[in-house]
């Protein structure tokens, strides 16, 4: 029977409308499904879980879908059905897409408040681009204003992935593929455990797993990226001769910043308001390290390190200028509750403070968390959900070499626990493989087989970062 999904399936249990989505120029068919928050009591509060479906385009669709479980966390799946279309476009020839936006996130009792949403349009520019640690007493505040409409201790991983399961038997899907990008290859190996019956194939690119102490990781693997950049440069002879001594130029704009905080009265590089901040050490390494996720981002560190090294740091500030949209777009309170609870509530006494001190790349992000799991209340998760995750489903694991908090060795680190899975890394991929190159031909192939056997993902392996940018003129000709 065709569903109201557009494949080959069980007729859903709710009805699906046809509706059209900002950056989507393909029908899509929407939705909600009504769960109630706290599922283990099975009655009480209930909150809407937001879907939608892109339809395959054969009218003779397998009648195993795609599932897009989106990083953060925090992010609404429903938000990147635009961005995310193109890249499983093949996939999408014989395979309905479908976006469920994970609870506290988008339309699925999205947890607000004034705080995170911003009053003003000055104040969301403002908190876009801050450097300095969340204000606790406006995350009390906040907190007190969510949890007059929910409990942010049901808003943890397996809670979520039970309702994307609830979500798969609605729409009357049998089995189903996952691709997870970030904290969402998290989500789709809880999944794979929660509900391996109905797992078909898994595409897990970046790989957050359970056993990830999330701030704990900060420092370390930003610092490796960080210094594989300054080996490349030193490597390419025109980023050896632009910038001949670049970890040098670095750690002598953080003695600088250190001994004398800059305030920087400039303009927001994305919306062109007046914008003031207080550049520090922390600060400026914090934004680095955003930058280190994206390698089209991070061929520029060399140069903007060297110019804020001269005073000017108008083009670090525009070079973080495509990361902030990205970062609105992550729901706070969502973050929080699975941080604290599956990450922060894990860290013996002093952990935290004293990992924060032994780099500086990561310190911003762990101090804050840390700060801020001390207010939001965290869900007491079983032992056993810290344990590494055992299936059996095929698996397709992605990391870039070039990733600064999800690197390889979280891959290697979940293989342990999978019996059918294929490691590749793309020695010049940042964070998120699957817009490099081949990437996205060879998920469609694996997806389409259903298996790794014979799979040929060497173009993956031949990826290599982009040319260092070497002045305001661009890169070498």
């Amino acid at each position: 029977m065709v569903s109201a999904a557009g494949g080959a399936h069980a007729q859903p249990a709710f009805e699906l409308a046809d509706c059209r989505l900002d950056g989507v120029s393909v029908p899509a068919r929407c939705g909600s499904l009504t769960v109630f928050e706290d599922r283990a009591a099975g009655a009480g509060r209930t909150l809407d879980l937001e879907i939608v479906v892109i339809p395959a385009v054969s009218d003779n669709a397998d009648p195993d879908p795609l599932f897009f479980l989106a990083g953060g966390p925090g992010q609404a799946a429903t938000d990147l059905a635009g961005p995310t279309l193109p890249l499983f476009a093949d996939v999408r020839r014989s395979r309905d897409l479908v976006f469920v936006d994970q609870r506290g996130t988008g339309g699925s009792g999205r947890m607000r408040c004034a705080f995170f949403e911003g009053d003003s349009a000055e104040e969301a520019v403002g908190e876009s681009l801050q450097f300095d640690a969340l204000p606790l007493d406006e995350l009390r505040e906040c907190l007190a204003e969510v949890e007059a409409g929910a409990d942010p201790r049901q808003y943890t991983t397996p809670v979520a992935m039970d309702d994307l399961d609830a979500v798969r038997a609605a729409l009357g899907y049998e089995r189903i593929n996952l691709y997870g990008g970030s904290y969402g290859t998290r989500a789709a190996l809880v999944y794979m455990r929660r509900h391996p019956d109905r797992v078909r194939t898994a595409v897990l690119d970046g790989l957050a797993p359970v056993a990830m102490r999330l701030p704990t990781n900060m420092n370390a693997d930003a610092h490796r990226a960080l210094d594989r950049l300054f080996a490349d440069c030193a490597a390419d002879p025109g980023c050896r001769e632009a910038f001949p001594d670049l970890p040098a130029t670095f750690a002598a704009v953080l003695e600088e910043l250190e001994a004398n905080p800059r305030r920087l009265d400039t303009t927001h590089p994305r919306t062109g308001e007046p914008f003031a901040l207080e550049m520090s050490a922390v600060g400026f390494a914090g934004g680095l390290r955003n930058a280190l996720y994206n390698t089209t981002l991070s061929s520029l560190v060399p140069w903007t390190v060297t110019r804020a090294a001269a005073g000017d740091f108008a083009p670090f500030l525009a070079q973080l200028a495509p990361l902030v949209e990205s970062g609105e777009a992550i729901n706070v309170g969502m973050f929080l509750s699975v941080v604290c609870a599956e990450d922060v509530a894990r860290l013996a006494a002093g952990e935290a403070e004293r990992m924060a001190g032994e780099g500086m790349l990561g310190r911003l992000t762990m101090e804050v968390t840390n700060d801020a799991c001390s207010v939001w209340p965290a869900a007491e998760l079983p032992d056993d959900y810290f344990e590494p995750v055992r299936s059996a489903a095929p698996a397709l694991l992605l990391s870039g070499d070039l990733d600064p908090v999800t690197p390889p060795r979280w891959g290697e680190t979940v293989m342990d626990g999978l019996t059918d899975a294929l490691h590749v890394v793309a020695p010049g991929a940042g964070h998120g493989v699957l817009p490099r190159g081949c990437t996205r031909d060879v998920v469609a192939e694996f997806i389409e087989a259903g298996t790794h056997a014979g799979l040929d993902a060497s173009c993956i392996e031949r990826l290599r970062r982009p040319p260092f940018l070497l002045s305001a003129a661009g890169t070498d000709p």
